[in-house]
């Protein structure tokens, strides 16, 4: 398993060969328990059989690590409250950084200034992000509902559009 650390704050794990292998059958094992474990709180039991209790939420964020790294994903785990560079936050995004600067300015996020250098908290990136979704998802289904109404469906179907 490599490890890249990112910042302080985070770490990217990335599987890979052998490993990978171990990977997969252990989400495959996973799923065919139904992602239950034999007891009824899961648990992480170390070689010298010491174990210890896993919070649910905490058992469902290994698995979601698990099965991201049994596709060949790299993860990163980073607390919400983590102040990123602009360039770390356009990446985040899929964006150039001058872009990012550039909806920074114009209030789109809000970041700090610390120094010459500006921050912005991973929470804020993610609001945005699910803010350009639900944007993007609205528009759609607009366009859709426009499409349908001017009998663009019929049109694409091989059916001749209806006519008015």
């Amino acid at each position: 398993m490599t490890r890249q650390t990112a910042s302080a704050e985070a770490t990217t794990y990335l599987v890979e060969g052998a490993q990978l292998a171990e990977v997969v059958d252990f989400v495959a094992e996973l799923e065919q328990r139904g992602v239950m474990v034999a007891r009824p709180e899961p648990a992480l039991v170390a070689a010298d059989g010491t174990r210890l209790e896993v919070p649910a939420p905490v058992f469902e964020a290994l698995v979601q690590v698990a099965t991201a790294m049994a596709h060949g994903q790299g993860v990163t785990v980073m607390p919400l409250q983590a102040m990123l560079t602009t360039q770390e936050a356009a990446d985040v995004l899929g964006i150039s950084r001058p872009t990012l600067v550039r909806l920074m300015k114009e209030g789109d996020l809000p970041f700090e200034q610390r120094g010459r250098h500006r921050r912005i908290l991973l929470s804020s990136v993610l609001a945005y992000q699910d803010q350009l979704r639900q944007q993007r998802r609205e528009s759609l289904n607009r366009m859709a509902r426009e499409g349908q109404a001017a009998g663009l469906y019929e049109a694409t179907a091989g059916r001749p559009p209806r006519t008015r």
